[in-house]
């Protein structure tokens, strides 16, 4: 078990890393190269902005996940 959260934990890290390098900044990224500069009528972030964020939300929390059960199973 401790093996399986040690991967699920450097996949999760490079996903992060990864993600996060994605965003836009103050003056753009790299998400505009992927649809990123086609705004919404509706709010000032796109659509794949929005599905950035919720996607670097989710694996944060896996990787928030695997620190805790490492941590776990290393006390015990």
């Amino acid at each position: 078990m401790t093996l399986f959260l040690q991967i699920l934990l450097v996949v999760a890290s490079v996903l992060l890393i990864l993600l996060v390098l994605l965003h836009r900044g103050r003056g753009g990224g790299l998400s505009s190269l992927f649809g990123g500069g086609m705004q919404s009528s509706l709010s000032g972030s796109s659509v794949v902005e929005k599905n950035l964020d919720r996607l670097t939300l989710f694996v944060g929390a896996v990787w928030v996940i695997a620190i805790v059960g490492i941590g776990l199973l290393t006390k015990l």
